[in-house]
C-alpha cells in the first residue's frame, strides 16, 4: 500500500512524536540523517525544534508521509533560500523513510512528492541536497534524476577515523 503524503500538515503532538520516533529509528538503523547510533528521540528534539522554528518563519515546508496505519513513515523538509541570488532553488533536508518500509519504493515516492511540492512553489527551478558518501545514497538519488554536482572529501566525521564525503546533488525542475 502506498504512503499518503501531506505538505504543511498541522504540527500536533502526535506528528512531533512521530517525526522524533522516525528520526531515531532511521538513525539507529544506520541512516545518514545527521546523527549516529545510538540516539534517542530526546537527543533529536532540539534539531526538530529548529526545523519547526524555520517552518513558523515560513522558510521551511514539511512533507510527511503516513502509512496505512496513520503512522509517520517518511519525511522531507523543503527549505527556501533567503539569499537574494539563490531564491530560484531550495534545499531538501532530512529525507527519511522508516526502516520497516524500506525496499517498497517509498523513497522514490517521497522524492517524487518533494519534486511535486517544489514545482508548486513560485520561482523554484531546482532542488539541492547533500548526502553522506560511502552508503550508496548518491546512486539512489541519481536513479531518481538527481545529478552529483560536487563532492567534499572527508567533510563528514561519523566517528574518529571514519570520515565520509559530503556529496552535493541537484535536480533541475526545468
Amino acid at each position: 500500500m502506498a504512503l499518503t503524503f501531506t505538505l504543511d500538515p498541522a504540527v500536533t503532538p502526535d506528528l512531533r512524536d512521530g517525526i522524533l520516533d522516525l528520526w531515531a529509528d532511521v538513525s539507529n538503523a544506520g541512516g545518514a540523517v545527521g546523527f549516529v547510533p545510538p540516539v534517542t528521540p530526546e537527543a533529536i528534539r532540539p534539531e526538530l525544534v529548529k526545523h519547526f522554528a524555520a517552518m513558523a518563519e515560513g522558510r521551511t515546508r514539511l512533507l510527511v508521509g503516513h502509512d496505512e496505519e496513520g503512522k509517520v513513515a517518511a519525511t522531507a523538509f523543503l527549505t527556501l533560500n533567503t539569499h537574494r541570488l539563490m531564491t530560484h532553488w531550495l534545499w531538501l533536508y532530512t529525507v527519511m523513510v522508516h526502516p520497516r518500509h524500506q525496499g517498497k519504493g517509498y523513497g522514490r515516492d517521497l522524492l517524487a512528492a518533494a519534486e511535486d511540492a517544489a514545482r508548486g512553489l513560485d520561482g523554484i527551478e531546482a532542488i539541492r541536497l547533500t548526502c553522506r558518501g560511502g552508503l550508496g545514497l548518491e546512486r539512489f538519488y541519481g536513479s531518481c534524476g538527481y545529478k552529483e554536482v560536487g563532492r567534499i572529501p572527508g567533510a563528514i566525521r561519523v566517528a574518529p577515523g571514519d570520515d565520509r564525503d559530503d556529496v552535493i546533488m541537484l535536480l533541475p525542475l526545468g
